[in-house]
């Protein structure tokens, strides 16, 4: 793990995040933290790892989402060299564990 952004302050927002209970409260937390650019930034790079997974060419990436062949690029390098976590997470979406939690 990075110790540049492992701090108090990271470590209270993904408490924030784990908090959330389903996709809706989702939508109101992070298109509060976030601008659109940066969410749908973020989406793209998820979508783009997704791709790799699926062995699709950079140029078919490049057409499908719109991300550069450096954005490209870059998520190829963390799924190569980064801490698993994309790994880690489509393995879970893979199985159905998300984590909605239903209302009492």
């Amino acid at each position: 793990m990075s110790k540049k952004i492992h701090t108090d302050a990271v470590d209270e927002l993904f408490e924030a995040v784990m908090c959330l209970r389903n996709k809706e409260e989702c939508y109101l937390f992070f298109e509060d933290v976030c601008t659109i650019n940066e969410l749908l930034s973020l989406s793209q790079r998820f979508e783009v790892a997704h791709m790799l997974k699926e062995k699709k060419t950079y140029l078919e990436i490049a057409e499908k989402t719109g991300a550069s062949t450096a954005t490209i690029s870059r998520v190829n390098r963390s799924l190569n060299y980064g801490n698993d976590g994309y790994e880690m997470v489509f393995a879970r979406m893979k199985n159905g564990e998300t984590r909605e939690i239903k209302e009492s």
